[in-house]
């Protein structure tokens, strides 16, 4: 009789000189299966033969299957489903299948269809992903993170899901934001999978329909507010700094007023930022940058009115201003460019019980209380819309800003693209094809008569990856607003003058990952200028880094 094998093989990885389990086991392991990919070394030497079909496939013929399955689904959500199901089965399938594909698949994984599965989250779940702390584990915020599987975690994105896109409260449902993003900074900035942690801060809802929603995964109650948040987000901070004293902490979709506060509390005591507050507003100057190339006019000169004054609006102004300043301009001229319309109309001087985040940019005017007047009345060079609120460029918005400019800079930003300010083919038909246009989400190209419009998506992707790898290289302390503006210039100088002339005012996603490296290099430069970590700067900063990048491939196992 031979004699029977042991439940595991015992395989040493000359890439990771550590030991896998073997059998059935490693296939279950979506970090360490390769499917139908194992060689038929590997299948004897890990007591798999016979547990995957007979054929060795390469991982590019896997991708045309999962391709040909991607297909096959009726709707962006099932296809969602799909890709969510194939990381959880072979991670290293998904990002080379992402990778490959950026164009097609990051709308799937990300914005829009994102806003979709987050809405219905509790209803599609199959595997949990991510990292839940509740308010329950308030006292135990630490031994909750350190049930994590990895311990070299490097970037941990983190929600309360208050404010997710433009859909608002979503409460737990909201982890589909986190568990996006940490995809995103290895499908595009190359940081290894096993290095991203996303966290979903369960403090309850405001939203009736998912506390009376049976599936619903969170706890069912209304939010914990006042010093109680704060108590348990200081506890939170001092869990990563205890367990992953290493980590970028990356806050995403955090309502307004928590968004600023807590920026501004631990922007100084850890390695943070938000996204949505500073990375938006690299995106909006990077797109700025490339749209001023094509109307031809100064930077300096524009003159730019914002629909919408929560975090990505006066992040962007905030941004904007200080890009303005290296232009040689006062503090109060460069604000001078920015103007706001919030819910109560024009940001103005003679209103009252003005937030300081937003009397910073009230000038001198008379109260305006719609959008269409202000635009009339202030002749502004571009709009920007991060308001969520669809439809508010209208027809006659968009004829007024083109009888004001020959070129107007139109940025309709909010997400999803049912929140879209106005969609790409209005902004160009209603501008009679004059329009620089960006948006949030993505729009196809719009074909008017003889001409065809390619737009520009406005999306983090381009920023908030590469200065989280530019941070985790140079092992940062914090990360200031001089990196973001160097992050935008960075994204800017990598727009084409071909891709300008289609009228794209950001690199094409096939180049996501030069773009991410250029934005690292950019980052990690202002760290080691500004004194901001005790390492020294490489001789060859950009190949460092360049080596250092995840690549979707599979190891050797034998």
């Amino acid at each position: 009789m031979r004699p029977m094998k042991p439940k595991f093989a015992r395989v040493r990885n000359p890439a990771r000189s550590s030991v896998f389990p073997g059998g059935s086991e490693i296939l279950r392991n979506p970090q360490l299966n390769k499917g139908t990919a194992f060689t038929d070394m590997e299948r004897d030497a890990l007591g798999i033969r016979g547990l995957v079909p007979p054929r060795v496939h390469t991982i590019e013929e896997q991708c045309r299957r999962s391709l040909e399955n991607f297909a096959r689904k009726p709707d962006d959500l099932e296809r969602y489903i799909y890709m969510t199901a194939l990381q959880d089965r072979n991670e290293t399938l998904f990002y080379k299948l992402v990778a490959d594909n950026l164009e097609e698949m990051l709308p799937i994984i990300y914005t829009p269809t994102v806003g979709q599965a987050c809405m219905e989250y509790g209803h599609i779940l199959r595997r949990s992903r991510g990292l839940f702390i509740s308010a329950r584990d308030r006292g135990r915020i630490a031994e909750v993170l350190a049930n994590w599987p990895h311990s070299n975690i490097r970037i941990v994105v983190v929600t309360d899901g208050e404010r997710i896109l433009g859909l608002g409260d979503l409460g737990a449902n909201g982890m589909g934001i986190p568990v996006g993003k940490a995809s995103l900074y290895t499908a595009c900035g190359g940081l290894d999978p096993s290095a991203c942690l996303p966290v979903t801060l369960d403090v309850g809802t405001e939203n009736e329909i998912l506390l009376e929603d049976e599936l619903y995964l969170g706890i069912r109650r209304h939010r914990v507010r006042g010093d109680a948040y704060l108590e348990l987000f200081e506890e939170f901070v001092d869990a990563i700094r205890e367990i992953f004293p290493h980590a970028v902490l990356q806050c995403e979709d955090f309502a307004t007023e928590n968004a600023f506060g807590l920026l501004e509390r631990y922007r100084d005591r850890l390695c943070l930022f938000n996204d949505d507050i500073q990375g938006t507003a690299a995106v909006v100057l990077a797109g700025l940058y490339s749209a001023v190339r094509i109307t031809g006019g100064a930077f300096k000169d524009q003159r730019i009115l914002f629909l919408g004054a929560g975090e990505a609006g006066i992040g962007a102004g905030e941004l904007i201003a200080s890009a303005l300043l290296d232009e040689e301009l006062s503090e109060d001229a460069a604000r001078e460019r920015c103007w706001f319309v919030d819910s109560k109309g024009l940001i103005v001087r003679s209103r009252s019980n003005l937030p300081e985040r937003k009397r910073r940019f009230a000038h001198d005017y008379r109260e305006i209380s719609d959008f269409p007047t202000a635009v009339a009345a202030l002749k502004p060079t571009a709009i920007i819309g991060a308001s969520g609120q669809p439809g508010m460029f209208s027809q006659s918005v968009l004829e007024t800003m083109a009888e004001i400019n020959a070129r107007p800079i139109i940025f309709a930003l909010s997400n999803p693209t049912s929140k879209s300010e106005c969609t790409a083919e209005e902004a160009y038909r209603h501008t009679g094809g004059t329009a620089v246009f960006a948006s949030g989400s993505p729009f196809e190209p719009v074909r008017i008569g003889e001409n065809t419009y390619v737009t520009g998506q406005g999306n983090n992707v381009y920023v908030f990856p590469g200065v989280g790898l530019g941070a985790v290289t140079a092992s940062a302390r914090h990360i200031t607003d001089s990196m973001f503006l160097a992050a935008a210039r960075a994204v800017a100088s990598q727009v084409s003058d071909a891709e300008l002339e289609t009228g794209q005012i950001f690199p094409s996603l096939p180049r996501i990952h030069e773009v991410s490296l250029s934005v690292a290099v950019a980052t990690a430069e202002i760290a080691y200028r500004d004194g901001l970590t005790a390492e020294e700067r490489p001789d060859d900063l950009e190949r460092q880094i360049r080596e250092s990048m995840y690549r979707p491939e599979y190891r050797a196992y034998a």
